[in-house]
């Protein structure tokens, strides 16, 4: 275990190099020029210079790659170009409404797609099964801002039961925090029920279609005995593949939900950033993000060995 986990660590830092080395090339190589939209539509070619020189912008690519890699590890995420303050403050004061829906979104989508999944398999099909493949493919067919909007008519303009946009802080109460995140949750977490249902769901069907499954229902083994202590924890590595992956997918659908329910998190400030081509913000996000996203790749690997003991690294 501990020398797989070192393999996995110098991979991770082999991964995040040319995670950094693509983000600072492909932000850098994109057309335009930072420094004249900075300076605005009725700036001189001297104002431009100013501004370049002052971003080191006028720096050979090299000499731009190690200076940011640098300051990165010293903590420094640089400036904003735009806000004129530090990337990681920036990013800080998005987190909260960020995490809030993704944790949200994962204990519905992990809940109820993995319900969702046994109770297909185990009534594999009848009407119950149709039914919630249905629902599955409906999920992954009908794009993310389609079911925003159409949530938004129905619960906040049609019946008003819930508010259309925005955010409360955890701060200023449980229960605004949580009615302002109900929607956007909602809207989220469509795609990844779908999504680990249909995994759970497959994954199941392998169990229970083996042999020591039939000796133990001929044994007189109870439904829930037969689901959950013997055919859901056999099942349990492909499931936990697809959280993670699910969890990597949030990184995309969290952009478009923030901006359909204006949420202002760090889906929001990355939007803002590409539009005004604000070079470290959009890094350091792509980067953290990049990190986090081979954590939890890692963790989840790690946790096989809870589900199956047969597994060894």
């Amino acid at each position: 275990m501990v020398a797989y986990i070192i393999r996995r660590l110098v991979s991770t830092i082999a991964v995040m190099a040319m995670v950094g080395v693509f983000v600072f090339l492909l932000l850098r190589l994109a057309p335009g020029d930072p420094a004249a939209i900075m300076a605005g539509k009725s700036a001189t070619a001297e104002m431009i210079a100013g501004i370049r020189e002052k971003l080191g912008l006028n720096d050979p690519m090299p000499v731009q790659f190690i200076r940011w890699i640098r300051d990165m590890f010293s903590g420094d995420f640089g400036t904003s170009i735009f806000a004129g303050r530090p990337v990681l403050e920036l990013i800080s004061q998005r987190l909260e409404p960020t995490i809030s829906l993704s944790i949200l979104t994962m204990i519905l989508s992990v809940t109820v797609g993995v319900s969702f999944g046994i109770l297909a398999a185990w009534r594999a099909g009848g009407l119950v099964d149709r039914m919630l493949t249905a629902f599955a493919t409906l999920g992954f067919s009908v794009p993310v801002f389609v079911i925003g909007f159409f949530l938004i008519y129905l619960f906040a303009i049609s019946m008003h039961w819930l508010p259309v946009q925005g955010y409360r802080p955890i701060g200023e109460g449980l229960e605004p925090w949580f009615v302002h995140l109900i929607l956007p949750t909602l809207t989220l977490s469509l795609a990844y029920i779908a999504f680990i249902a249909r995994i759970a769901r497959a994954s199941m069907l392998e169990v229970l279609s083996e042999d020591y499954m039939r000796t133990a229902a001929a044994k007189g083994a109870s439904s829930y005995a037969m689901l959950f202590h013997h055919a859901l924890k056999n099942a349990g590595a492909p499931i936990l593949t697809v959280i993670g992956l699910s969890f990597a997918g949030l990184i995309g659908g969290v952009v478009i939900t923030e901006t359909v329910f204006n949420v202002p998190g760090v889906g929001r400030l990355v939007v803002d950033a590409i539009n005004n081509r604000d070079y470290p913000i959009i890094q350091g996000v792509l980067i953290l993000v990049s990190g986090l996203y081979v954590l939890i790749n890692l963790a989840i690997d790690l946790s096989y060995t809870l589900v199956d003991p047969r597994i060894r690294y």
